[in-house]
């Protein structure tokens, strides 16, 4: 029975035959103190090994075997302190007998932040011959861990986290924050004790949502309710940047078995019933923790199925023209490893990747990282954000802001929390922040009525005429939101069936984030209605179009093949600078420049007049330049409605 335990306790001592085997005391008192503490350990009673060991070394102090189980059991119950008081003990006592005591010194160390001596007790283990290759490697990875956490802990980065209050945190778990792009509104996951009995505790895991008040303050949590929240667990989740969309990890649901990622989508205070991504997205092992990107077109999550380069990837699917998720795809082994990688975010920049692993350098356990997308589609070699954001603990789900500021994750390590696990915010510095992203977020009404709208709204790079965005207004409140990530100029249209669109223009060139607040008014298609063109450009004095203009004109191309009934009037304005004549001249080429545009893309010409107006119908006044620019216009007025 005895030998049965030693073997469970020193899975790796030398080997020798236990009917054989002679301790490394004389001492029969401790020798049968160690034999019961022995049979303690293998029966998982650590406290009373303790007792015993203690009593054993009380009779002999280099009592090797004692020592080492000391080391063994101290460390099972986390006092890292005695346990390398004991490993210690075992070496000096003997270094040869047992080497893998340099290892376990070495784990304990590291426990306790002593990373120089860690290193120095793992290059010595290094120096045996190990038995087996799987340990050789782990002590080599640890080694790696070692002196990657000893420069990180000489060079700390700025850290300085608050907790974000009890309307959100509470003596259960809070974790995994998700928040829109302006920062209003946060969705998270809480998890409770729903019973007790004996050792069986059973959890329930909901989410839950709070909006910020007035002053900036966030209220009291609720729970989201069916149809998100079932009695079964949901967690996992991430949150469109306008709040709209949910995507979220159930296990065992429905005709499904195991964990598959599901959406839902809101509209008012409702969210539709969760729908499974199906087959062609979940897999038969486990799939969780999605996020996705700001236009939508992209969910990046983890899974355990084949085919990945360790035991849990990170896999994207992205979104044919025709909005059905496509098969995933590896994110390949710059960012996977032999480990596990976990809890992806992506910045609403669509480029900036935060991630969890044990498989890249760190600290230990599972540090978070981030990386970066390049033009070619290449991620760059991932970043350790670093100590103290990283710890010899379990890191992981970290949430960035759109302007890349503030960053919000959950953690048990600071005394001064609401209970176990609560959600926590922090300044990101900034050599680890993503691009900073601005958003426009407004609300779409009928200008006639002033009742809200459901209209379809794009957002366009002008330089290349790709789509970035594209989604619906809120048909309750005719709200919406939409991130415009840095670096770019937008074309910004929205439209809906009876109506004239609405175009706007944003520049984002510039590395500061910015928002936007909008009232959109959609005029209906009748007799007289006008609308700007702010997407149209020419160069100064010249009439002749910009290519970032064929973008909008193209917009207005499809309106006018959607409504063949309507005639139109093409108008063209400027500012008060310059000679009248000269402004009017000009005014009337750049009519017919648009003019030309539409005819050549397949527009009757009967059913359009060019005419210039020079300077003589200002919108504004044309003392500052903000006035002059809206002065310099191009206009469209419905002429006739069949």
């Amino acid at each position: 029975m005895v030998q049965t335990a030693l073997l469970t306790a020193f899975f790796c001592l030398p080997y020798f035959s236990f009917s054989q085997y002679q301790y490394r005391t004389k001492n029969k008192k401790a020798i049968s103190y160690f034999e019961r503490a022995a049979q303690q350990y293998d029966a998982k009673q650590l406290l009373n090994a303790i007792e015993l060991l203690e009593s054993a070394l009380k009779e002999d102090p280099q009592f090797l075997e004692a020592n080492m189980l000391m080391g063994d059991v101290a460390s099972d119950l986390k006092n890292f302190k005695k346990s390398v008081q004991h490993y210690r003990t075992a070496v000096a006592i003997d270094a040869d007998y047992f080497p893998q005591n340099f290892f376990n010194l070495a784990k304990a160390e590291m426990q306790l932040m002593e990373f120089d001596s860690a290193s120095e007790h793992l290059e010595l283990f290094l120096q045996y011959k190990s038995r087996t290759h799987d340990i050789r490697d782990k002590a080599e990875k640890l080694l790696s861990q070692c002196r990657f956490a000893a420069y990180a802990v000489k060079h700390p980065v700025p850290f300085n986290p608050v907790n974000i209050g009890s309307n959100i945190n509470t003596a259960d778990d809070e974790y995994l924050p998700a928040l829109t792009a302006d920062e209003q509104t946060m969705v998270f996951t809480r998890r409770r004790l729903m019973s007790s009995q004996g050792m069986r505790k059973d959890y329930n895991e909901d989410f839950y949502i709070s909006t910020r008040d007035d002053n900036g303050n966030w209220k009291e949590a609720l729970n989201m309710g069916p149809p998100i929240n079932t009695n079964g667990n949901e967690g996992a989740h991430c949150l469109s940047p306008d709040g709209k969309h949910v995507f979220f990890t159930a296990c065992n649901k429905g005709e499904f078995r195991g964990c598959d990622l599901y959406y839902a989508k809101r509209t008012g205070n409702k969210w539709s019933e969760p729908v499974n991504l199906g087959p062609k997205v979940n897999s038969e092992q486990w799939d969780s923790q999605p996020t996705i990107t700001s236009d939508g077109k992209t969910i990046y999550f983890v899974s355990s199925r084949p085919g990945g380069k360790g035991k849990q990837d990170i896999w994207k699917t992205t979104v044919d023209e025709s909005g059905r998720f496509q098969p995933p795809v590896n994110l390949g082994e710059v960012i996977n490893t032999e480990g596990n990688e976990m809890s992806p975010f992506i910045h609403p920049d669509n480029r900036t990747l935060y991630f969890a692993s044990d498989g890249h350098p760190g600290m230990g356990g599972t540090d978070i990282y981030v990386s970066y997308l390049d033009e070619n589609g290449n991620w760059s070699k991932p970043f350790n954000l670093g100590y103290p954001i990283n710890t010899i603990n379990d890191e992981s789900s970290l949430f960035v802001s759109a302007s890349g500021k503030s960053a919000y994750f959950a953690t048990d390590r600071f005394e001064n929390g609401k209970g176990k696990l609560d959600i926590w915010m922090f300044e990101l510095y900034k050599e680890a922040r993503p691009a900073p992203v601005s958003y426009v977020k407004g609300t779409v009404t009928d200008k006639v009525s002033d009742f809200p709208l459901e209209a379809s709204f794009e957002v366009i790079d002008l330089k290349s005429g790709k789509v970035m965005a594209s989604s619906m207004s809120d048909k309750s409140d005719g709200s919406f939101l939409v991130c415009l990530p840095s670096g770019y100029e937008y074309a910004l249209n929205v439209s809906k069936a009876g109506y004239l669109f609405y175009s706007d223009f944003f520049s984002c060139k510039d590395t500061t984030s910015a928002s936007y607040q909008l009232q959109v008014e959609l005029s209906p298609v009748k007799t007289g209605e006008k609308m700007v063109l702010r997407n149209v450009f020419y160069e100064t004095g010249k009439f002749e179009l910009k290519p970032e203009s064929h973008a909008e004109l193209n917009k207005v191309t499809d309106f006018l093949k959607s409504n063949k009934n309507i005639s139109i009037e093409i108008s063209g304005h400027t500012d008060n600078v310059g000679d009248p004549k000269s402004n009017m001249a000009l005014s009337e080429k750049r009519a017919s420049s648009v003019f030309d545009f539409l005819t050549r893309n397949g527009i009757e010409p009967a059913r359009l007049a060019a005419k210039g107006y020079g300077e003589t119908k200002p919108v504004a006044d044309n003392i500052t330049e903000q006035g002059r620019a809206k002065n310099r216009r191009t206009e469209l007025t419905v002429t006739g409605v069949k």
